[in-house]
């Protein structure tokens, strides 16, 4: 089992952003991390889970531990919806961030995922870890 904690973190929403995971497998821990400018909290949440799983085997059982209910509801439960509505939301709009969602849902295909959500700023040390590492990458 792999387990991966993502976060995502912007100063100005848009403004610089930055996106943090910890993949821990075999006891072994890895961080990884980036930055965008001119993106949203919100693109930084999902870009987070999508470069992480990019990093590890395919087929692979993995949680996957967010704080952001934004990431965990949209990719467990929303996106159902919008594949069978043409990418709209329930009040016909388009969904936001189509291209990440998209490219998550493909991701997710090729792995048996149980996704986590941990209340933010809390007592889950990894999670407060990787919020850490998120936030210095928005600032760097």
């Amino acid at each position: 089992m792999i387990k991966i904690y993502t976060d995502g973190s912007c100063i100005g929403n848009p403004g610089n952003g930055g996106w943090a995971a910890i993949i821990i497998e075999n006891k072994k821990k890895i961080q990884i991390k980036g930055s965008r400018k001119e993106t949203t909290n919100n693109q930084m949440e999902l870009l987070a889970p999508i470069k992480a799983l990019n990093k590890i085997q395919r087929g692979s059982k993995v949680e996957i531990f967010t704080d952001s209910k934004y990431v965990k509801s949209g990719i467990t439960e929303w996106i159902h919806n919008w594949k069978k509505n043409g990418w709209k939301t329930a009040n016909k709009k388009e969904v936001k961030n189509k291209e990440l969602w998209t490219e998550l849902d493909e991701l997710t295909s090729s792995f048996d995922i149980k996704w986590i959500w941990v209340k933010a700023h809390s007592t889950d040390q990894l999670n407060n870890e990787v919020d850490l590492l998120a936030r210095k990458s928005a600032s760097s």
